[in-house]
């Protein structure tokens, strides 16, 4: 009983860090999340989203909750239906790796003040005024 105590004890008092690998679920549950805030910013119930994008109202779900490992094929529905590049979520669900972005077009995707809308506009200017300048 001692010796347990002890061995316990020496234990409590020293500081290990263990690092964990990360969980493929938690990958799941963020693109889940952001999913579903997408949804949520177009004013879209989960039934009118799952009918826009051709897919059941429980499985939307439970991609949205992270329970579900949506396809390639599911994530281009649900980018389509969304109005969303089907690429960023590709890179959310680890299938394409992540391009450096433009800090401008970040801080336009940040705005929590402007529509889905009103920030694919935005962008669009910003895409076509580039693409002009390059073929001067």
């Amino acid at each position: 009983m001692a010796r347990s105590w002890r061995v316990q004890s020496y234990l409590a008092d020293q500081k290990y860090s263990v690092v964990m690998p990360p969980d493929p679920r938690d990958a799941w549950r963020e693109l889940g999340n952001h999913i579903r805030e997408q949804r949520r910013q177009a004013e879209l119930s989960v039934r009118k989203l799952a009918d826009m994008a051709g897919v059941s109202n429980p499985y939307l779900s439970q991609i949205e909750r992270g329970l579900k490992r949506p396809s390639a094929e599911i994530l281009q529905q649900l980018a389509r239906a969304l109005e969303v590049s089907a690429e960023s979520l590709y890179v959310r669900a680890g299938i394409l790796d992540e391009e450096p972005e433009s800090d401008l077009l970040a801080t336009i995707r940040a705005q929590s003040e402007l529509s889905t809308d009103q920030k694919q506009v935005l962008i669009r200017i910003y895409e076509s005024f580039v693409a002009e300048n390059a073929g001067n």
